[in-house]
């Protein structure tokens, strides 16, 4: 066992859609927040700093991202967080490290790319994941079907929760078929394109929720799992919005992760998360 940001042990492995589901369904205020972080970033010992000052802010859960150099779904802030932290050496080895610390407090999902995952071996990285104490899993770029049936049922066989994502134009079939084969939770992008904020999002949140909570939900086949909403969302403002629409979750990156480039950065991502905790009724 590790000690975590706050001093307490690491759950015990294969754990993770339970505790997901706990977060979902235990979190104060009007919806779980979950904000994101970049392993590694500015630099493995404030990263750690970063982390702990999510979980004192109120992280009901935590999304960890692995830098990676051809991020598919990252927007401008994210994506060069991720290039300064591999320009100055961050591995894959510091971010489970530091995902490994973070899993004491609350249940982290790692967010990363299929070649990630799929480099060491599907059943390889899972167990990993496992023993570290990770509680779930989101690959953008490994879309719920025939592509990711090796990785689900290794996430499935480790007790990780793969965490499938949806979009606006997703078509309603589609949704359904991915809520179905949702583990934990399901996360429904705000909009179409990168992450990165928005001024304005109130009016698309209604609609994006309601279809990623309702597509198939007459056949009997999809699951019933909570709805994570996240890109864009910068402010408590949005997050009230988020959760006055519907969302169980609220996930929020880029603003975190610029925050974390100030120069004081624990300071300012504590201020982002006293925000956005206020917008949320906590």
């Amino acid at each position: 066992m590790s000690t975590g940001p706050t001093g307490t042990s690491t759950p015990r492995a294969g754990a993770g859609e339970e505790r997901i589901a706990a977060a979902f369904r235990d979190h104060e205020g009007a919806a779980a927040l979950m904000p994101y972080i970049m392993g590694g970033y500015p630099d493995p010992s404030v990263s750690r700093d970063i982390a702990k000052a999510y979980v004192d802010g109120g992280a009901d859960l935590v999304e960890l991202g692995v830098p990676y150099s051809d991020p598919l779904a990252d927007g401008p802030v994210v994506h060069a967080a991720g290039t300064d932290a591999l320009n100055a050496g961050v591995t894959v080895d510091d971010v489970f490290e530091l995902g490994e610390q973070l899993a004491a407090d609350v249940p982290v999902v790692l967010m990363t790319y299929a070649n990630i995952v799929l480099r060491p071996g599907i059943e390889a990285f899972a167990a990993r994941m496992r023993d570290a104490g990770f509680s779930g899993l989101i690959v953008p770029d490994l879309p719920i079907g025939e592509d990711s049936a090796d990785v689900v049922a290794a996430c499935d066989a480790a007790g990780i929760a793969f965490v499938p994502l949806v979009a606006p134009s997703t078509t309603e079939a589609r949704v359904a078929e991915v809520r179905s084969a949702a583990r934990g939770f399901l996360y429904a992008v705000s909009v179409t394109g990168t992450t990165g904020e928005r001024a304005s999002l109130s009016d698309q949140f209604e609609e994006v929720i309601r279809r990623a909570k309702t597509a198939g939900a007459g056949d009997g086949a999809a699951a019933d799992v909570p709805v994570g909403l996240g890109f864009g969302i910068a402010n408590g403002e949005h997050a009230a919005q988020a959760a006055a629409a519907g969302a169980d979750g609220v996930i929020v990156g880029s603003r975190l992760v610029r925050a974390a480039g100030e120069d004081d950065p624990v300071a300012a991502v504590s201020a982002v998360m006293a925000d956005l905790a206020s917008g949320l009724g906590r």
